[in-house]
Order: C-alpha cells, then structure tokens, then sequence
C-alpha cells in the first residue's frame, strides 16, 4: 500500500508541473489564463508563442513519460522488500507479470493526467492533459498511440480543427489498445485508458459545445489567428 500511494503522489505530482503557466509567466510576463481559452496547455500557449507553445508539448508530454518511468522504477524497488507485484515483476515476463506492470503504469499514466487537469500548485484549474496523456501511454501502448495521433493529424487536416481531433483520437485510444492487446490482456489497465480518455473529453465540455454551436476557432484560420472569439467564464474552466 505505502508504494501504491507513493506511486499515485508522485504522479500526480509530476502532471501537475504547470509548463504552460511557467513559461509564459517566465519569458512573456504573462498569465496565459488570461488570454484564448484560458487553458496552461500547448495549443493555448501557441496563440501567444508557437515556440513557448511547442516547448509546453513536449513538456507536459515529458512528464507524462516521466510518470510512467518512474512507476518502473517504483517497482524495482518494491523487489527489495519481497511485494507481491515486485515478485512478477522480478520474474521473467509470463503474461499474468505482464498485466500486472501493465496496470500499474497506467495507474500512473491517469494520476499524472489528473495532476495536469488538475493542478495544486493553480488552485486546481489546468489544461486538458492531451500532451500528458500521449507521453505517458506512448510507452505503454505505442501502436494504440501511433494510431490515435494518425487520427488526429487526418482530422485536423480535413475539418481544421484541433479540438475535434483531440477529442477523437482520445476516444478511440482505449479501443485500439484492446484491439492491439497492448493493455496487458488487464481489465484494470484497460479501465485506466478508458478513464484517462473520458477525462480528456470531459475536459473539452467547452469545446464541444462550441463545436456544436460552430463557434469553434479552426486552425489557420483569421479569426483564430487574430482575435480569438471571447469565451465566457464557463469555456474557461
């Protein structure tokens, strides 16, 4: 138990590192809460800065990697004190070890996304935890990952929309894992992904709604790259 809390606390953590926020407040003097979508992540970091914006992907997708890294090595630990889940892992890899370190990588994978979603450090208002997603799983489910951002390059490219892709892709992440059998053969594991996935979604509610109402800035765009549509106080949340 003291190593399952330890893992989750760390993860979480690690995810909840406000890239976004530090950057913008380090090398622009800014509050990118105050500005676009009000969201710390990549894409709203770009309207202002694409290079602060690309550095904040690659960030927040480090320490979604980071999470999992260190959820291995949490593991190897534990084998010095004789754990159940340290025994499988020690052993050589049969296919109930496999699940086992499966799950508790995507345990780590979810609580880094929910410490970006949801960060101590901002009063619990961060960014959507795509970024963070796909550097976490890219090491557990690679092919599920390779496909997901295939999707979303494809549906970006033909609608233009970077909110729609996202949402898509997400969706379908947790599926093609299970068809690739990248979770393990874990029911557990598979239960992470697919809670990972409806977080990110719910995350873009604003989005969405957008989206249905035709609201929603298309990449390229004028608009988008001009003045951005105000959002109310709810779209930013």
């Amino acid at each position: 138990m003291p190593w399952l809390l330890l893992t989750i606390a760390i993860s979480y953590l690690l995810g909840s590192i406000p890239f976004g926020y530090l950057l913008m407040r380090i090398f622009r003097g800014e509050d990118v809460r105050q500005s676009g979508s009000g969201n710390i992540g990549a894409t709203n970091v770009a309207r202002k800065s694409p290079v602060l914006g690309g550095i904040t992907l690659v960030l927040d997708a480090a320490k979604g990697l980071t999470a999992v890294l260190l959820a291995d090595v949490s593991i190897r630990f534990q084998s010095m004190s004789g754990s159940e889940v340290a025994r499988y892992a020690a052993e050589p890899i049969t296919e109930a070890a496999r699940s086992r370190l499966v799950a508790w990588f995507a345990m780590a994978a979810l609580f880094a996304i929910i410490g970006h979603m949801f960060p101590v450090w901002l009063k619990f208002r961060g960014g959507k935890g795509v970024a963070t997603a796909l550097g976490a799983f890219a090491l557990i489910a690679p092919k599920a990952v390779l496909v997901a951002a295939g999707i979303f390059v494809v549906i970006v490219l033909i609608f233009r929309y970077v909110s729609l892709g996202s949402i898509i892709a997400v969706a379908a992440f947790p599926a093609f894992a299970w068809v690739f059998h990248e979770y393990g053969n874990a029911a557990g594991a598979l239960a992470f992904m697919s809670a990972s996935s409806l977080l990110v979604i719910a995350k873009h509610r604003a989005n969405i709604r957008r989206l249905l109402a035709g609201t929603e800035n298309r990449l390229w765009s004028r608009r988008n790259l001009g003045n951005p549509v105000p959002l109310t106080r709810s779209d930013r949340q």
